[in-house]
């Protein structure tokens, strides 16, 4: 039960565990370290995220329930719905915060150039879900959840109107084969549009209430690690708004690139609708859910679910700020990631839209950089020469010398062989010539009178 845990937590503070001689640990630390690797394997957090991207061969109506709103969020949750154990581990805070700062930021590099529609999607799930961990790691739990709702309208509709492109390119996923599908697939462009002016944050759209919350929690935060925390979640600000209208312009804009532009159509109605029903949300959820879900006494967190010590109540002195939506809307402009959004967007202007020979060209003058980030900084290799390589090098070593040997040759052909030998030596007495059975037999009867004689005259 929840309220025995958090009422016998407290208890354990000041206990220690000594793994190793001379290296002591606080028992709450290791508590908390290893329910938050739990939860970067489950919300994808740097370097456990790998299986992420993977899973986007799935049907997109599946990645956009399971990617969007529920399973990989479940990692999120966790930790903010421990939040009175957590608060007990500084050093389990940092770390939060560092590992998903730190992936908001890589994981949204590498969707700068992946030309899979979903592909591009899928690393800003992982970027997204960066900032809802480093909101938990600054304490500001409630911001943490509020960014999980309202990412799941956006997600969920970014993904949906990803699958409205593929089915309009009758199942092309590739962005290098798109190209002006605004004017064939107006609805879907408009949804998607919608959807990704809401991920970079951009006023009034749900994103810019939650994310931009998220990133002034962290400058106030004084947990180790926040000043670097504040100027990834900053830059991945500017890294989100150029791989988001990268996808936007590659797809919808500019000249097409497809073999036959006059098959492309836009989707049925039974596709737009949902596009549709997300996109409203997608707009105003985070007007209406900023007070109550984050600042309000008497809001959704009201009785006590989210717990912060009184130093890293980061969300009480933001709300000592906090006038309303629209006094946030308007100060937006007073910080970096405003800023550091627009320019995000007009790169992207530039390199896909005026200038289209741009990226190939610094490509090729940035050629390290650009292997550093089709390879996703080494982690699906390392994992691939490690964990995959060294696991079927292991199932090499066993099946030759467990299962063949071991099993196969001795235990399972081993009786066998032996059985075979012995009778191939015993049916060496079979001659069929009377005179060699008559002559055993003679033998055999003598060796008994022997024994027997032995036995009871002696």
């Amino acid at each position: 039960d929840y309220q025995d845990v958090f009422v016998a937590a407290p208890t354990l503070v000041g206990q220690v565990v000594e793994w190793i001689p001379g290296w002591q640990w606080q028992l709450p630390t290791v508590i908390c370290l290893t329910m938050f690797i739990g939860a970067m394997g489950k919300s994808a957090q740097i370097p456990l995220h790998v299986w992420l991207p993977e899973s986007m061969e799935g049907p997109t109506p599946i990645s956009a329930l399971i990617h969007a709103a529920t399973m990989v969020t479940a990692g999120v949750y966790m930790v903010a719905r421990m939040s009175p154990v957590f608060e007990l581990s500084e050093m389990a805070l940092s770390t939060i915060m560092v590992i998903g700062s730190t992936g908001a930021l890589l994981l949204g590099l590498v969707g700068i150039v992946q030309n899979d529609i979903k592909r591009v999607v899928a690393y800003s799930t992982m970027s997204q879900l960066g900032y809802m961990m480093a909101a938990n790691g600054a304490s500001a739990y409630a911001l943490a959840m509020f960014h999980l709702t309202t990412h799941a309208f956006f997600k969920a509709l970014l993904f949906l109107g990803a699958g409205s492109v593929i089915m309009g390119m009758h199942h092309d996923q590739d962005l290098r084969h798109m190209g002006g599908l605004r004017k064939v697939m107006p609805w879907t462009h408009a949804t998607f549009l919608i959807g990704t002016l809401a991920l970079v944050a951009f006023p009034p759209f749900a994103g810019f209430f939650s994310k931009d919350a998220i990133i002034e929690a962290v400058e106030l935060s004084n947990t180790p690690g926040a000043g670097y925390a504040y100027i990834c979640l900053v830059m991945g600000a500017f890294v989100t708004a150029l791989y988001s209208f990268r996808a936007l312009f590659l797809a919808f804009y500019g000249q097409p690139r497809m073999e036959k532009p006059e098959s492309v159509h836009e989707s049925p109605g039974v596709v737009l609708l949902p596009l549709v029903l997300l996109a409203v949300p997608s707009v105003v959820i985070g007007w209406f859910l900023i007070d109550p879900m984050v600042f309000s006494i008497n809001g959704f967190f009201s009785h006590g679910e989210l717990t912060s010590l009184y130093s890293h109540d980061v969300v009480g002195r933001l709300a000592s700020h906090f006038h309303g939506p629209l006094a946030m809307m308007q100060h937006a402009p007073m910080g970096p990631a405003f800023w550091a959004t627009l320019l995000g967007f007009i790169i992207a202007w530039i390199f896909y839209l005026k200038a289209p020979h741009l990226p190939g060209q610094m490509a090729d003058a940035c050629r390290w950089v650009y292997r550093v980030l089709i390879n996703k900084f080494g982690f699906d290799l390392f994992y691939d020469k490690v964990f995959v390589a060294g696991t079927q090098g292991l199932s090499r070593v066993f099946y030759q010398f467990v299962d063949r040997r071991v099993i196969d040759d001795t235990l399972v052909m081993g009786p066998a062989r032996l059985i075979r030998r012995a009778a191939s030596t015993l049916r060496l007495a079979q001659t069929g010539q009377v005179s060699h059975y008559a002559l055993v037999m003679m033998l055999g009867i003598v060796s008994l009178v022997i024994w027997f004689g032995f036995r009871y005259f002696l």
